[in-house]
């Protein structure tokens, strides 16, 4: 069984972060190792959170790990709340690289063009930067419009402009970039990706669903890397994930005492399961 290692959050509460990475991971026959950048008693929806900050704690787990001799298929960061976070998995990239490990980054800090609380235009250089050593990066288009000091556009974009930023993204020096949220046509919403080592753009859309939910990014971002470390390629990764995505929130809609700060992510996990 391959192992992975995830860095990013603990929101108790709030279906985001490592309490989706982690069952998604798992269901989809992964050994899933955690590391914690910080706990929070709820995600950043909630007024009022609680927050323990755990920078100071990564370094020694790290050296623990190394002693042990533990190593990993894959490095797939999430949320990362600060400059010195992004520095210590900039090191964890170099450090598992040397084995062949696969480093995926969903450089999450922003949506709708706008950053998220607590970040800013150095922050977003920083993860730029990170992004560097990506094999694989899985940003929005407003994180995508902050790595590359570019306007955010809403609306109104073609194709080509697309590819234009996927291109841009992988001139960071991430082999493969993959775009979500984009629409090109009224009904519907996906992804677009780009692999610069063969040069080919891919692309997969689904019906667009009107409502928003937290947590959306992270469950794709984990379903995506679940798919790429069991095998499957760019493009049954980007299928697969979306799918997924569609059917979370189909299942949120479906019930009738839904949460308003997450998705139904746990009916739609038979989804992720491995073929017999």
């Amino acid at each position: 069984m391959k192992r992975i290692l995830t860095v990013q959050d603990i929101s108790c509460v709030g279906r985001c972060s490592l309490t989706v990475a982690l069952p998604i991971l798992s269901v989809m026959g992964l050994e899933t190792a955690i590391l914690p950048t910080a706990v929070l008693s709820t995600h950043t929806q909630f007024t009022g959170f609680t927050f323990r900050d755990l920078t100071d704690d990564l370094s020694d787990i790290a050296a623990h790990w190394k002693k042990e001799n533990l190593d990993f298929e894959a490095v797939y960061t999430g949320y990362l709340g600060s400059a010195r976070q992004i520095s210590f998995v900039s090191s964890l990239f170099e450090e598992y690289a040397k084995g062949g490990c696969t480093s995926i980054v969903d450089p999450v800090m922003g949506d709708n063009g706008k950053l998220y609380t607590g970040f800013d235009e150095k922050f977003a250089s920083e993860m730029a930067l990170l992004c560097q050593k990506a094999d694989y990066i899985l940003p929005n288009r407003t994180e995508a419009a902050y790595m590359l000091k570019e306007e955010y556009k809403a609306e109104g974009y073609t194709e080509k402009e697309i590819q234009d930023v996927l291109r841009r993204l992988c001139g960071l020096g991430a082999k493969t970039a993959v775009l979500t949220g984009v629409s090109l046509h009224e009904k519907e919403l996906g992804v677009m990706a780009y692999d610069s080592v063969s040069d080919t753009f891919y692309s997969y859309f689904n019906e667009k669903i009107p409502v928003s939910y937290h947590g959306t990014g992270d469950c794709f971002a984990s379903c995506f890397t679940g798919a790429i470390l069991r095998g499957q390629s760019l493009q049954e990764a980007i299928k697969l994930s979306a799918d997924f995505i569609v059917a979370c929130l189909k299942a949120t809609m479906a019930d009738p005492n839904r949460r308003f700060y997450g998705v139904n992510f746990e009916e739609a996990l038979p989804l992720l399961l491995p073929k017999a």
